[in-house]
């Protein structure tokens, strides 16, 4: 051990020694000087906003308190039929109750109109509002649009009310903070947070809908209430969850307000809502159409068919044609479009950027009315022939039935939508036209003098039936 130790001596006294020679008689006499540079770190300005949102947490406080007196809990009293007791039975009388039933609305004028959702006053006996200061006032229904789930209310007050100003839900961000406000539970003046987790969601699967989806939590009587932005405005009226126990789990989805505050124009000017249709009939573009037709994306809506007389029809769109932007509206699948037509009325004009053989091209389309395209007729809607039924049936000619309430001929014809009327009182039927003529010419007995009518059914299958 001691060897050692003395080993590691010697050699620690040797190292010092060779150090101490080469400084002093070897190394050049070189000053080395270190000269400081200024670096700077440079960011992308359009991270700024993103990196100042990780460092300071937005403050809704101011949102949120304007929100809050704008924000209304809708009570709707409907009656419905009660249990039928023995004696009720006996007597032939048909018990009825009332239901309660609550939601929210949201104060859009100082005047006090009201959005809320359909379903939330749907079967209204008597309607009551309260506002966020506790007082109530009757509340009568201006009109309504279940196909957007919309209702428009108003109530009379003495003095202008607190109300929320529209924002624009097409420049509404993913990943944007968001606020909930309404009264969940009948707790009145709620506010939850989240942000926007999707834009266009569709809930049916046939692309009819398109909902902002935010993670701000919802519950049954958040309905009617509003969505808004930190800067407190309206970007969407909440309307549904999607849960299996009937409470919030994490999704939530409302109606764009751009969408809601088109419906409430409608009705306000017109009574009743104006829908525009492009003209095309398609879906959102697969890998498989992609592959198809020889691209490599598959972002946009493809122009599976072109409506006769429609608009599309009549600015140039084509089939196979494929649908990138409506105005300044990227359009990535079905509902974008959807979404961005219900802001739209008949005889607005729109700019369609398609592509077209690997070429941009932009088009200049006039929306429609639907009823152009469409009749009644013996409780049918009746409609020109799509060209794919054309060619599926292998006929050129006929009308479609597009929806039927006729129970008589369901019942005992079993047509239904999608079958083809191709005759009737041995009069070929080539267009909705064709209809409306036989509608004009019967004149009020159309049902007595219907006495023949030729069909095909969803087998393809040719039918006759004669009316005694």
């Amino acid at each position: 051990m001691k060897k050692i130790l003395s080993l590691v001596l010697v050699s620690a006294l040797g190292g010092i020694m060779a150090i101490g020679a080469y400084k002093l008689f070897l190394e050049n006499d070189n000053k080395v000087m270190v000269t400081p540079t200024e670096t700077t770190a440079f960011l992308p300005t359009n991270n700024l906003s993103s990196i100042n949102n990780i460092l300071e947490a937005p403050d809704f406080t101011i949102a949120a308190e304007n929100t809050v007196h704008a924000v209304v809990h809708v009570k709707n009293v409907s009656i419905s039929s009660g249990q039928m007791t023995f004696e009720d039975l006996f007597f032939g009388r048909s018990p009825q109750r009332a239901q309660l039933g609550t939601g929210s609305g949201v104060i859009i004028n100082a005047d006090g109109y009201i959005i809320t959702n359909n379903h939330v006053i749907n079967n209204a006996h008597k309607l009551s509002v309260t506002l966020n200061n506790n007082e109530t006032y009757d509340a009568e229904i201006i009109g309504t649009d279940p196909k957007t789930d919309i209702a428009l209310l108003k109530i009379d007050a003495e003095e202008d009310l607190p109300y929320v100003t529209f924002g624009d839900s097409d420049n509404a961000k993913v990943g944007e903070w968001v606020l909930a406000v309404g009264n969940p539970f009948n707790l009145t003046s709620t506010v939850t947070a989240g942000i926007i987790s999707a834009k266009s969601r569709d809930l049916t699967g046939r692309s009819a809908q398109s909902f902002i989806q935010t993670d701000a939590a919802v519950n049954p009587g958040n309905s009617g209430g509003a969505l808004v932005n930190t800067n407190g405005e309206l970007i969407g009226i909440n309307t549904a969850i999607t849960s299996q126990t009937g409470s919030y789990i994490g999704y939530s989805f409302a109606v764009p307000s751009n969408i809601a505050r088109k419906v409430v124009e409608d009705i306000m000017e017109y009574g009743n809502v104006q829908n525009g249709v492009l003209g095309i009939k398609g879906g959102t573009f697969s890998s498989e159409a992609a592959e198809e037709i020889g691209v490599d994306y598959t972002k946009g809506v493809y122009v599976a068919e072109v409506i006769k007389n429609s608009g599309a029809e009549k600015a140039g769109l084509l089939k196979g044609d494929i649908i990138k932007r409506l105005d300044n509206i990227e359009i990535s699948k079905f509902e974008d479009l959807s979404g961005y037509i219900k802001t739209k009325r008949p005889n607005d004009k729109v700019n369609v950027e398609i592509l077209r053989d690997g070429k941009l091209k932009e088009f200049r389309v006039m929306l429609t009315n639907p009823e152009v395209f469409s009749v009644n007729f013996m409780n049918m809607e009746l409609q020109d022939l799509p060209n794919s039924l054309k060619d599926k049936f292998n006929i050129d000619y006929g009308v479609m039935v597009k929806s039927s309430q006729n129970k008589w001929l369901y019942s005992n014809l079993g047509i239904t939508d999608g079958y083809i009327i191709t005759g009737i009182n041995d009069i070929k039927i080539e267009s909705i036209e064709d209809i409306s003529t036989l509608k004009q010419s019967y004149g009020d007995d159309i049902l007595d003098k219907i006495k023949k009518m030729e069909y095909i059914n969803l087998r393809g299958e040719r039918k006759e039936v004669i009316f005694r």
